[in-house]
């Protein structure tokens, strides 16, 4: 497949590190990939120990699981957990058994549309276990009987998460939230994974006006664990994007917050706008990822979803075929862009109140046109002040000046600052 350089190919390679591991929504596979988030940001992680009353939830036991495998007579491995951690249905409870395949039929999992691809089952609440393969390997098998194995353990334990913090100059939060229960799923969601990872670094590299907080959690019972823990705090959270999905060679989408108005909602709508690229805006459904979560009505935070072609949404989706080679070093590098994009406009986008309100203040006299000679975009530049004075009335935003007045958001936060500078508005 081909490559790009730079972040890009970073991000393709971690995603190549964490492939391999079994991931479920606890158990050591989990650790394992905090472990390699970790070496590249740091993390500060949390263990929740089993029957932990979280909201409506229970924490469960730890799944942890060494080896699996479907066996013949001969004693081949004809679905083997080695390959891949997604011959395994997840949770799968331990077995050492000798069966027919009449008998066995009933705990494998196939997808006869799809008779080459393995698909990704779970059953974390259900005691249960099975196998999953491909229709065309189960096809070929032949009567007789068969060796199930399955070495896995349910006990006691904790589910664990990872937190990491990018200080802000207020102490006011964006929550960035990626999952990281799934196994050998390069785009859902490693490739998330990822382009988290790489957001907090960049951002890392200034001093961003809000706090940001990365989350790396199993879905589902992952936030809802740290909604659980973190009710002092979710009074700060702002605003919020859930990233999923990000590597695949789809348009982007976003889905907006249940609000439908939240501040992340006009901010991504904005920049996906601007930028040109090819996208979807969607509106809030209570199913897909854990935007559902956090914006559950008890809590109804500002949080939206960005991924690429959503959840479900690909054939690929929850299969074998979501491997390496169904993401892209440059679909993340984008995912990343835009991102770093919306999050610029979100720090910068503050509302202001003219300190000169009577009547058109004198720009020239304070230097502010003098300030614009030689510039290609002056006239631009000059209504963005005109538009920024006119609307600084403490109730609108930066973004609402420039959805209004038509100039790229930029423009507007460099007028603001011009402004500000000259001592005609203040934050």
């Amino acid at each position: 497949m081909a490559r790009v350089t730079g972040t890009g190919e970073e991000m393709y390679a971690l995603v190549e590190r964490m492939y391999p591991l079994c991931r479920s929504i606890t158990g050591d596979g989990v650790r394992a990939t905090l472990d390699i988030v970790g070496e590249y940001i740091p993390l500060q992680r949390h263990e929740v120990p089993t029957g932990t009353q979280v909201l409506d939830w229970t924490v469960p036991q730890e799944w942890n699981i060494r080896d699996a495998y479907v066996a013949d007579a001969t004693g081949r491995r004809v679905v083997d957990f080695a390959a891949s951690s997604l011959h395994v249905l997840g949770y799968s409870v331990p077995v050492e058994r000798t069966m027919p395949l009449s008998e066995l039929r009933a705990h494998l999992h196939t997808l006869p549309e799809q008779p080459k691809w393995v698909p990704y089952r779970t059953s974390y609440y259900r005691p249960d276990w099975g196998f999953c393969l491909a229709q065309e390997t189960l096809d070929a098998l032949p009567d007789g009987d068969y060796e199930v194995r399955i070495d896995s353990t349910l006990a006691d334990g904790h589910l664990s998460y990872a937190e990491h913090v990018v200080p802000g100059q207020v102490s006011d939060e964006v929550i960035v939230s990626s999952h990281v229960c799934h196994p050998s799923l390069a785009n859902d969601n490693l490739a998330g994974i990822a382009v988290a990872t790489f957001l907090a670094r960049a951002l890392a590299e200034g001093t961003p006006y809000y706090t940001y907080r990365f989350l790396f959690a199993p879905g589902t019972i992952g936030a809802i664990t740290w909604l659980a823990r973190n009710a002092e705090r979710v009074e700060r959270v702002r605003h919020g994007l859930v990233l999923a999905c990000a590597g695949d060679s789809g348009q982007l989408t976003y889905k907006r917050s249940r609000r439908g108005d939240a501040g992340i909602d006009r901010v991504m709508r904005h920049v996906l706008e601007a930028s040109g690229r090819p996208h979807r805006v969607t509106g809030f459904t209570p199913y897909g990822y854990d935007e559902r979560q956090f914006c559950s009505p008890g809590f109804d935070l500002g949080v939206g979803s960005l991924s690429r072609t959503p959840y479900a949404g690909y054939p690929e989706y929850h299969t074998s075929a979501d491997d390496l080679g169904f993401v892209s070093p440059g679909a993340m590098a984008d995912t990343l862009a835009v991102c770093r994009e919306a999050f610029a406009v979100l720090d910068r986008d503050r509302a202001y109140v003219n300190l000169s309100p009577y009547g058109e203040p004198q720009l020239g006299r304070r230097g502010l046109y003098d300030a614009l000679g030689g510039r290609s975009d002056a006239k631009e530049a000059q209504m963005a002040m005109l538009w920024v004075l006119s609307l600084s009335d403490g109730e609108h935003g930066l973004l609402d000046v420039a959805e209004r007045s038509g100039l790229p958001f930029e423009t507007v936060a460099a007028a603001a600052d011009a402004l500000h500078g000259a001592g005609l508005i203040k934050a």
